[in-house]
């Protein structure tokens, strides 16, 4: 029967060989039906219910049910310009009253209320209340522009929840945008100093750019299933550029090798099915598994990012296996055509691996030193990520040349009380004894302020149409991302709350509103990165036990995996908590990583650095089994694969360095600790501890499974593409 892992490849292979255009046509048309499928077929994004959580979630559900959910309000701040701060408030309050006239005319406005007069006497503030689910106040905006023209002596400016999500949406989308532009050409750009010629260079731009396409058409069908986050389109290019980049590098520079080897074309396709085919199988597996761990996080923009990432790993690989081998095949000869002379010239001068050969040397002389030189220096890269504190993102994250974001800022520092942290508690009863329960809410209110944690409510009580659910809102003293916000509403909910309430009968309370819901997610998150990550590492190792059929090989992996995932951490904590090169990558630390970041690095980091290692242990396992000794089979196995390795890395450092220069603290914080972490795993883990750990266990790396006899080589003939899949 075969290694079902080494016959697939090779069935497909031989198929999509021996029926090129079939191979190639077949993949236009699940293309095609993908982009067709989300032409069709709307996406179902997520929405505020899909994050609800804990006891805030149950807050949250509660008030909407009883439909008391607090309208979106825009707030509109008016105030007089440095030159003519003397005139005081009245054109201010002219410019108010124009502003509420037009506003209050507009279809999705419920509301103007009365404007408010900043403690200071120098700003003024209109909320303008706005119709539930309103996501576009462009002709409010509109609005504040024409108040702004007829009043240059003022300065008029809006923001409010809308429109910040809106601007934040648009930065977003302009960032990816000019990040996708930019990484197509860079792409190829490295793959033409890879192979040297246009077609060779540009078949692995088109299979990664098509799994792309491919996959998110696929996503709007699959988002009636699982939610989508409006992240899932970037995390699709990251992931799909990345794996389908890799994945035509392993089959064509393998390919390539043998028909310099003197193979023929249709065998060289054949002998790189059994061998890189196999490769990235495993390494789409790896990279399968290690998504897999996202869904242990139980969060809804996780797991739409576990489904999105499977989906183009998947479609990268069914894409290697059939349509890579049918190019192959009907380019020949000529997919090392047209050449770039001085790139080909220089690829053929320098060979394959002749600069790792160089480096792996003394390595391979002194691999105890080298491994413990160099073991510790990645292990003090990982130690400040022991102190690595996480955060929810705050105003502090964003850009702050939004001008939304900025309004906001100012309008905090000019009426504190509308930028503090705010909570809501949400008390449903049976409606019994109306009395008992004004009565508590007042020893509620009375307990509260008492213990110097919350305010005086700015309003009283509301309550539903048919009395059943009143909702109190109470104020803090603290900015909403303040450490004593989570302390006082633990406090709010474990003691104040129920004592002041344990008198009313048939009663139900939750606590919720922005601290609390930071705190819940918080709470949810609270273990998952060390759930993840043993998760994860378990995975893979039983991946490369399975595979290799070690033991010895899967603990050192997993070892070494583990080393770049703390290396990566650590780099984190250094830049963005401790502000190591911040000016430099052009942004004012926030003192925290962004709570997400570390889970989604650790499991790009991990599927992606497995894709290359696999390929690596391939050619050295390969080597070993056909009788050379171990530390021959290691020099001989990473400098024939170093270049692709290293082309590979190159790739993935060069696509995710672009996302660490883009403005969105989130994307920045990506884009550092997966371009630092993979460069560090490409270089030092690769090719020098994996050499040096390697050669120092010898034969026993591959224990229990007998491997050949070492000093007795083995020359296997390849065999005939006419016996393939016989």
């Amino acid at each position: 029967m075969g290694n079902p892992l080494t016959s697939i490849p090779m069935r497909a292979a031989t198929w999509s060989a021996r029926h090129p255009w079939r191979a190639i046509l077949a993949w236009i048309a699940l293309v095609a039906a993908s982009v067709v499928a989300a032409i069709l077929v709307s996406t179902v994004h997520t929405t505020d219910a899909d994050y609800r959580r804990g006891e805030s979630g149950r807050a949250d559900q509660m008030l909407a049910q009883a439909d008391l959910t607090a309208p979106p309000v825009e707030n509109v701040l008016i105030s007089p310009t440095a030159a003519d701060a003397s005139g005081g408030l009245a054109g201010a309050r002219t410019a108010a009253a124009e502003i509420a006239a037009r506003a209050g005319a507009l279809p999705h406005v419920t509301r103007v209320a009365d404007p408010v007069v900043s403690q200071s006497g120098d700003a003024l503030l209109l909320p303008v209340e706005l119709a539930e689910g309103t996501d576009d106040v462009a002709d409010l905006q509109k609005v504040v522009a024409a108040a702004q023209r007829a009043h240059p002596d003022l300065s008029v400016r809006q923001a409010g929840d809308v429109s910040i999500d809106q601007a934040i949406n648009d930065r977003v989308s302009e960032d990816l945008g000019s990040a996708e532009k930019t990484s197509l050409p860079v792409t190829l750009v490295l793959m033409l100093l890879a192979f040297g010629a246009l077609i060779a260079a540009g078949i692995p731009v088109l299979l990664a750019g098509t799994s792309v396409a491919a996959t998110i058409g696929m996503m709007a069908p699959v988002s009636h299933l699982v939610h989508m986050d409006l992240s899932v389109s970037s995390m699709i290019v990251l992931i799909g550029m990345a794996v389908g980049v890799d994945y035509s590098l392993f089959y064509l520079k393998r390919e390539r090798e043998e028909r310099q080897a003197g193979h023929t074309t249709l065998d060289a396709v054949a002998i790189a099915a059994r061998t890189s085919g196999h490769s990235i199988l495993v390494s789409g597996g790896a990279v399968i598994a290690a998504m897999a761990g996202l869904f242990l996080v139980d969060d809804v923009t996780f797991n739409s990012l576990a489904v999105a990432s499977i989906l183009v790993v998947a479609v990268a690989v069914i894409g290697s296996i059939t349509v890579l081998p049918a190019l192959l095949v009907v380019f020949g000869h000529w997919v090392d055509r047209p050449r770039v002379p001085l790139l080909w010239r220089l690829n053929r001068r320098l060979g394959a691996g002749a600069i790792s050969g160089r480096l792996l040397r003394p390595v391979l002389r002194r691999p105890a030193i080298a491994l413990a030189v160099v073991g510790v220096a990645v292990a003090a890269l990982a130690i400040p990520a022991l102190g690595m504190r996480t955060h929810s993102a705050t105003l502090e994250t964003l850009p702050q040349d939004i001008p939304e974001v900025a309004t906001y800022a100012e309008l905090q520092r000019a009426f504190p009380s509308d930028g503090s942290a705010v909570v809501s508690v949400v008390v449903r009863s049976d409606g019994s004894d109306p009395a008992a329960l004004r009565s508590g809410l007042d020893r509620l209110v009375r307990d509260a302020v008492a213990t110097g944690d919350f305010t005086e409510p700015s309003s009283p009580a509301q309550t539903s149409r048919d009395g059943r659910t009143t909702v109190l809102r109470l104020g803090m003293p603290y900015d909403e991302f303040d450490d004593r916000v989570p302390a006082a509403v633990r406090e709010l909910r474990a003691d104040v709350l129920p004592h002041a309430l344990a008198g009313v009968p048939g009663i139900e309370h939750a606590v919720g509103g922005g601290p609390a819901q930071t705190l819940d997610d918080a709470d949810h998150q609270h273990g998952r990165l060390a759930l993840v990550i043993g998760f994860v590492l378990l995975l893979t190792m039983l991946i490369m036990a399975t595979t290799f059929r070690s033991l010895v090989l899967a603990g050192v992996s997993t070892l070494l995996t583990l080393l770049s995932v703390g290396a990566a951490f650590g780099v984190m904590t250094l830049v963005f908590q401790h502000g190591w090169f911040s000016g430099a990558l052009g942004f004012t630390t926030p003192g925290f990583v962004i709570n997400w970041i570390p889970l989604f690095v650790l499991v790009v980091l991990v599927g992606l650095s497995m894709d290359y290692h696999v390929f690596v242990i391939s050619r050295i396992r390969e080597l070993v089994d056909r009788g050379y000794p171990t530390k021959v089979a290691v020099e001989r196995g990473i400098t024939a694969s170093a270049g692709v390795v290293t082309s590979a890395a190159a790739v993935m450092v060069s696509v995710f360095a672009l996302f660490a220069g883009l403005s969105m603290m989130e994307m920045k914080m990506m884009g550092v600790g997966l371009s630092v972490s993979i460069l560090l795993d490409a270089t030092l883990v690769r090719l020098v501890l994996l050499p040096a750990a390697l050669t120092i266990l010898g034969e026993r790396v591959w224990w229990p499974r007998r491997v050949g006899t070492p000093g007795t080589v083995v020359t296997e003939p390849e065999p005939a593409y006419a016996r393939l899949g016989s």
